[in-house]
């Protein structure tokens, strides 16, 4: 009975989510190719060697069902204990049904690090990576943030099957964390977001303010080559976004300054270069390709002022001062942009080959002494959340014995009286 119940919940649960979009056609590929990341950092030993905790996921559900029943807070570790003993992939619904739960109760500051990396973990290991990325992109929802380890774990399976849709998703979760921390994961970024623009997608403006929003802040992680020319490409999408729908579209629910002026802040970096004396250079590319918006940007605005009314003219409406202005500064910038190209030029600044060659370089270069520390970082980490764990199981049974020696003695005084 309790299972037609469970499987019932599960059900309404299921076509609630659908509400909240779900990612397909990703559990079911099974072309394989090469990773980013090595055999040693892929390696789960030291995470499937941790004490184990058995335990029956039907009476985990039935405990938090009742739990939820009585407007009761359900533990965190109860939540940690069902991730930990998921054993198929239907189980994964059911435990995705109970993240979201926790998410919606009392206690969800409190769902542990270690409970989403075992998520991550369990969604790969179960073929349900359409899972992870569903709760990733609904972290609101599910309070699924990942660690830079995590990720790029994720990352790196959508990787080896050149599935860079996907993988950009996980980069671009981790843009909006502010999470760009470790070098492997500047790395793996950078060299999603460059095969993603090698393969010449059609982009919406929003997916160009998440290009670039990545692209700058990963460039300001690295001080190369690569770094510098991400740096330079996401400024200019971002400032393209700025002329064609203003300064709020930019920075709205982003982790940027809302001061006017990216496409300045793209020409101050070409400004940088022509000083620098360290070897570095501008990808041509990038270059090229901030002229291109430069040039369009110029001559499309100033034709709008003739042309008849339409959509994109009745957003002008919606253009603040701050955006009017930075429209009519379009031709200093082009003028700018052409006297620095020529400089640059001449002082041999500028990289031949594509961003996507550097990257792949740089990634081979850097990417196999980056993982020693990290892996020696996350191994202190399972050591942390191992020592919290069996803190928390602890207090646990310190408080099943306080209630019991408090159940016992209302039971003596009733019979005393």
């Amino acid at each position: 009975r309790r299972g037609v119940v469970l499987h019932c919940k599960m059900a309404a649960w299921l076509r609630r989510c659908s509400l909240l979009g779900s990612c397909g056609g990703v559990a079911g590929r099974t072309v394989t190719k090469r990773c980013l990341l090595s055999a040693a950092y892929l390696d789960s030993t030291k995470w499937d060697q941790r004490k184990k905790d058995p335990q029956s996921l039907a009476e985990l559900a039935a405990q938090m069902d009742m739990t939820y029943e009585k407007k009761l807070p359900v533990s965190s570790l109860t939540v940690s204990r069902f991730v930990d003993n998921i054993s198929t992939r239907e189980e994964i619904d059911q435990a995705e049904y109970y993240l979201y739960k926790f998410r919606h109760s009392p206690n969800c500051w409190y769902l542990r690090d270690w409970t989403i990396h075992s998520w991550i973990r369990q969604c790969l290991k179960y073929n349900a990576r359409d899972k992870a990325l569903h709760t990733l992109r609904n972290k609101v929802q599910y309070g699924i943030f990942l660690d830079n380890f995590t990720a790029n774990i994720l990352m790196d399976s959508f990787i080896k099957e050149d599935d860079y849709s996907n993988a950009l998703v996980v980069a671009n979760e981790l843009m909006l964390q502010e999470t760009f921390d470790e070098n492997c994961t500047q790395l793996l970024c950078l060299y999603v977001l460059h095969k993603y623009l090698h393969s010449k997608p059609e982009l919406k403006w929003e997916d160009e303010r998440n290009l670039g929003a990545s692209l700058f802040l990963l460039g300001l992680k690295q001080n190369n080559t690569v770094g510098l020319s991400s740096r330079l490409l996401g400024l200019a999408f971002l400032g393209k976004i700025e002329v064609y729908k203003g300064i709020r579209a930019v920075y709205t629910k982003m982790p940027l300054i809302w001061t006017p002026g990216y496409l300045n802040r793209a020409l101050n970096v070409m400004e940088d270069m022509k000083k620098s004396s360290d070897g570095t250079k501008l990808c041509k590319e990038a270059v090229d390709t901030m002229a291109t918006i430069l040039e369009t940007a110029a001559l499309e605005t100033s034709e709008s002022t003739v042309t008849e009314e339409s959509e994109e003219t009745k957003q002008e409406d919606e253009l603040t001062e701050e955006d009017h202005n930075e429209r009519s500064n379009l031709a200093s910038y082009l003028n700018k942009f052409k006297d620095l190209y020529v400089e640059l030029e001449a002082l041999g600044k500028f990289e031949a080959e594509t961003l996507l060659t550097q990257t792949d370089k740089l990634v081979k270069e850097n990417l196999a002494a980056s993982e020693a520390d990290e892996i020696l970082n996350y191994e202190k980490k399972l050591e942390k959340w191992e020592e919290e764990r069996a803190g928390l199981i602890q207090r646990e049974k310190e408080l099943r014995e306080k209630a019991r020696q408090e159940k016992e003695a209302r039971l003596a005084a009733r019979a005393a009286n």
